[in-house]
């Protein structure tokens, strides 16, 4: 299944509480489980205000809707074409 690299600018993202982090990871799995159709959260990285996101889905589309019915930003979200790593 095709994976996608999220990025969402959240202000004030680096402050959040860990309670709060929690209630969107909550939310997001929510959303995913209403979905339907396949679609994996991998893992989301917080870089400051800045939140980059990997997730599985069919399409491009897909992530977008679990985005809105979610009321999370997307503000891209790209398919990774390749994987490299330090055994590459």
């Amino acid at each position: 299944m095709p994976q996608f690299v999220i990025q969402r600018h959240i202000p004030g993202l680096s402050g959040f509480s860990k309670e709060t982090l929690q209630e969107i990871t909550k939310k997001s799995n929510a959303v995913v489980a209403g979905l339907n159709e396949p679609y994996t959260w991998i893992t989301s990285y917080v870089t400051g205000d800045t939140m980059y996101c990997i997730h599985e889905a069919e399409s491009a589309e897909t992530v977008m809707r679990h985005a809105r019915e979610g009321g999370f930003p997307a503000d891209s979200v790209s398919e990774v074409t390749t994987q490299i790593g330090p055994n590459y």
